[in-house]
């Protein structure tokens, strides 16, 4: 019996955290969505996608929460789990949610380690700049693969006042190119640059060794990723510039909902064809007997 290793998948090569930093040397755009249970990180992975962010994305388009902020570590683990169930191919990123590495090393620790352990997770995300490096560095000694999220950072929408793009000044842009730089030397393997103009995540791209992810970062990243809510046409709430939607499930979930409630409603559904018979010499004993069917 062969056996089939991590880099072999009937899908393809596994994508690690390797294959990313491979993939910027070689000038090979990176593919990236975000998963929150076990049919869409399939569809998601058969899809060729290199990168599965199991987001904390989850609290507003999956659990109805106005922010992220809500979100658990357990809500995460959970779909985590579902995702991984799902995902053979994809580098597997388990989104470290608000509160879980807020309180100290150790407790992040834990938590990461937990996304590991117990979620599956190939890979860890969390939020910041700077004030994150002793963090990365922490992790990262323990074995945990880090990708780095600096710019528009959602965790942060109350300190920011709302979403909003961030480097504009040359103050900010400054920051933003030294977080970067921080945070690889820290040992991230990645680095999403989210709500930033182009010119600034360009000039990040070029100036670290570490991939780029970009949304709403402009094209000269060293890839792109989406909600994929947004993607598929499922966001219920305010639709980001940056979003390109690929699809519009929304009106076609819709329509498919309504006609099944006509169809009930009608008597059309079930029809003859979706409706299991007894054989026929069962239904003629169970007639003679007198259990009260008509023909």
């Amino acid at each position: 019996m062969s056996i089939q290793t991590t880099h072999d998948t009937p899908l393809g090569k596994k994508v690690t955290v390797h294959t990313l930093r491979e993939r910027k040397a070689a000038k090979e755009k990176i593919t990236a969505l975000t998963a929150y249970d076990y049919p869409t990180a399939r569809l998601v992975d058969e899809a060729g996608i290199d990168v599965l962010l199991v987001g904390d994305s989850l609290a507003n388009v999956v659990l109805g929460y106005d922010t992220t902020l809500a979100v658990t570590l357990e809500d995460m683990l959970f779909c985590t789990r579902a995702v991984r169930r799902g995902a053979k191919r994809s580098l597997i990123v388990g989104d470290m949610p608000f509160g879980s590495y807020h309180t100290g090393l150790e407790a992040a620790l834990t938590a990461a380690v937990r996304f590991v352990k117990e979620g599956g997770a190939e890979a860890v995300k969390l939020e910041g700049g700077r004030k994150r490096a002793p963090l990365i560095e922490r992790l990262v000694d323990n074995e945990i693969p880090v990708m780095g999220h600096i710019g528009l950072t959602p965790q942060s929408v109350h300190k920011m006042g709302g979403y909003k793009v961030q480097g504009k000044t040359v103050e900010t842009a400054k920051q933003l190119l030294e977080d970067a730089v921080m945070l690889e030397k820290a040992g991230a393997f990645a680095l999403v640059l989210e709500g930033v103009p182009g010119e600034i995540a360009r000039m990040i791209t070029e100036r670290i060794e570490i991939p780029t992810i970009g949304i709403g970062a402009g094209a000269q990243c060293d890839g792109q990723i989406l909600v994929l809510a947004d993607a598929l046409g499922l966001n219920f709430g305010h639709v980001p510039r940056f979003v390109r939607e690929y699809a519009n499930l929304k009106t076609t979930i819709s329509d498919a909902l309504k006609a099944y409630a006509a169809d009930v409603r009608s008597g059309a559904f079930p029809s003859q064809e979706e409706t299991y018979s007894l054989p026929g010499e069962v239904a003629a004993k169970l007639k003679k007997s007198g259990v009260g069917f008509t023909s």
